[in-house]
């Protein structure tokens, strides 16, 4: 299925220009953020005269450049705890009072740039509930489209549904939410079946494909050949990590090198120690901290040792590389799953820890394999990486149906 990207119309309100608006929580890691700016980069370059504005809790998005006509409001920052509680990142307040400052600012921003579609990412109702007075906002006004933005896989079906209970979760999306977009295709999961939506919201579910990255502009790549070994936003990456530098260590004969991402979240003394132990490799492994254009780092690799997060995935898909994914299990099993699948359909290989255990051996046998293993591209279906293109058509079509709503 090849999906033709529309010119988007212009949206109402005395022949405006549209307006697109996305809403990304960020309390951990860059998936979020990532997707949303994938999404609002290729809104705008299906339409030259669209804006789109992001707001997101990233610590990090400061770091990223943005595609024209495209902007971020930075929303002050939550942390999570060990023990599963939320606190402020920087700003001495209680958490009920970020909450509320957070919900004050994301409403005034909607209230002030008015757009013709809010998509959300993830979280029918925000963190913490925070998104609710703003779809209030928009609803009462009656013109904004509400879009909910789901990944590909959300969690096991009994938890995801006792999560979304415990939100209030289905109620707010059977009241607002105009589509949902599920950035997967069916064939592959669907990770809303342990939800009880109605047959109304389940008819208003659009199936996008994953959301390719844009293999336009690239720099020059590190000296080849290389594996890239890439933990994401690197929060939750240290045993990865330490996995990859404990085969080179182990094997003197591993090759070829390793050009290692920590990502702007693994720091401190794990970095530091991490750093000690690449020196000693004497350039079998290098590293950089963080790389906001790790496109390129994806285009020259040879292959790729990676997380099984959703951005991640996408971009070994859509770089075409062949991968083994070291899928985190807590604290939710998504990123499982979605490697599960993913190997069960020949797209990628797995190191999954009851199966292969996690040992520098195991990793060793995971890295020679992927000379032999072929790219994603020998399995891939029809569709499955369309879902930027479907994602513009539907902006398209939910602004022409809303022009035509106030022609009528």
């Amino acid at each position: 299925m090849t999906v033709q990207t529309p010119t988007i119309s212009p949206a109402t309100n005395d022949s405006r220009p549209p307006r697109v608006m996305l809403y990304s929580h960020d309390t951990f890691g860059l998936g979020h953020l990532r997707r949303s700016r994938a999404l609002a980069g290729a809104i705008t370059a299906a339409d030259p005269t669209a804006s789109a504005l992001i707001l997101t809790g990233s610590p990090v998005a400061g770091r990223f450049a943005f595609p024209t006509r495209v902007d971020h409001v930075r929303l002050p920052g939550v942390i999570k705890r060990s023990d599963g509680s939320y606190a402020s990142r920087t700003m001495g307040m209680s958490i009920d009072e970020t909450t509320d400052l957070r919900a004050g600012l994301i409403r005034s921003t909607a209230e002030q740039y008015d757009p013709d579609i809010l998509i959300v990412d993830k979280e029918p109702t925000g963190f913490r509930g925070e998104l609710l007075p703003t779809l209030d906002l928009l609803k009462s006004r009656g013109r904004a489209r509400l879009v909910l933005g789901l990944r590909d896989v959300l969690d096991e079906p009994d938890v995801l549904a006792a999560e979304w209970h415990r939100k209030g979760a289905i109620p707010a999306t059977e009241s607002f939410y105009d589509e949902l977009w599920v950035y997967g295709l069916r064939s592959i999961y669907n990770p809303t079946s342990g939800l009880d939506l109605s047959a109304d919201v389940q008819a208003r579910t659009h199936y996008t494909g994953y959301l390719r990255r844009d293999l336009g502009t690239l720099g020059e790549p590190p000296e080849q050949p290389y594996i890239l070994i890439t933990p994401g936003g690197g929060g939750d990456g240290a045993a990865m990590v330490d996995l990859v530098l404990a085969a080179y260590e182990r094997d003197p004969d591993l090759n070829p090198r390793a050009v290692l991402v920590y990502g702007p979240f693994l720091s401190g003394d794990t970095r530091e120690q991490f750093e000690t132990r690449v020196a000693q490799l004497n350039g079998r492994v290098t590293a950089v901290g963080f790389e906001s254009k790790i496109e390129t780092l994806f285009a020259g690799a040879q292959s790729v040792v990676c997380m099984g997060g959703y951005n991640t995935f996408c971009e070994v898909l859509s770089f075409d590389k062949p991968a083994v994914i070291v899928p985190r299990t807590t604290p939710r099993l998504e990123q499982w799953i979605r490697a599960s699948r993913a190997e069960q359909l020949g797209l990628i290989a797995m190191l999954d820890e009851d199966r292969d255990g996690m040992t520098a051996d195991s990793m060793i046998r995971a890295i020679r394999a992927l000379d032999q293993q072929k790219p994603p591209s020998a399995a891939i279906s029809d569709g499955l990486l369309d879902g930027l293109d479907y994602v513009t058509n539907r902006v398209a079509s939910l602004l022409a149906s809303a022009q035509q709503e106030t022609t009528e």
